[in-house]
């Protein structure tokens, strides 16, 4: 793997409040290894360990980009869904910001099959073929229509399984990451206090809570992406 310097600094995750865990009664175990103190009853992150796998995760999707893998970036929470659509529209990849329908991944053919169907409902659409149904026609696919922009339009051009998933929450997107073990792809998971580290290939410890943290650490990784796809274009 690629051994690059992706400009990650201690201060700057402290000033995004990467350090700030779960309340010392809400957390796991396992995850005594990434903690390096308590503060009036919450858990603090070691940033040099969150730095060090930020690091690790920065250098897979470089690998990755730079031989043209496909990603896909998954979370759902209300503080992370916007961020994870600007995140991906800038890195080129595909995303589920809204709601992770169960299946998405193990369930491929299903999954290709809707997404097909709103395919054709977006070309119809589009060509004005709706609006020349009888309303009551119309008003049923244009509900269909909406529906699958809102859970599949981040996904839309999809054609296969995603070589790389990367996860802003692993309690929120437990089955999400499920998914992923079951078909053997490579995960970057954020992971925050009450999590399991063991569950993907890469764990970053971090706040999984702030805006500020949640951006930061996309941002890392999208820009690693970027430049990975860069000397993929530079070098065909």
């Amino acid at each position: 793997m690629t051994r690059r310097y992706w400009n990650i600094n201690l201060e700057e995750m402290m000033e995004a409040g990467i350090h700030f865990g779960h309340g010392t009664r809400k957390w796991n175990p396992r995850m005594v290894p990434y903690i390096s103190a308590k503060h009036k009853g919450i858990h603090i992150t070691n940033l040099t360990r969150t730095a060090r796998f930020l690091s690790e995760a920065c250098n897979l999707v470089f690998d990755a980009a730079s031989r043209g893998k496909q990603f896909l970036i998954v979370g759902t929470k209300n503080k992370a869904a916007n961020l994870v659509a600007r995140a991906a529209i800038r890195a080129r990849c595909h995303y589920v910001n809204k709601k992770w329908l169960g299946g998405m991944l193990t369930n491929w053919s299903t999954t290709e099959t809707r997404l097909h169907k709103f395919r054709d409902l977006r070309t119809d659409q589009k060509t004005g073929r709706l609006n020349r149904l009888p309303k009551r026609d119309a008003a049923i696919l244009k509900r269909q229509l909406s529906r699958l922009q809102t859970y599949l339009g981040g996904i839309k051009y999809m054609t296969r399984v995603p070589d790389i998933v990367i996860i802003v929450d692993q309690q929120e997107e437990y089955t999400a990451l499920r998914e992923c073990i079951t078909l053997g792809i490579p995960t970057i998971c954020l992971i925050d206090t009450n999590c399991d580290p063991d569950l993907a290939d890469i764990s970053i410890p971090a706040n999984d809570d702030a805006i500020a943290s949640i951006r930061l650490i996309l941002n890392k990784l999208v820009f690693a992406i970027c430049e990975g796809r860069s000397s993929y274009i530079r070098n065909p």
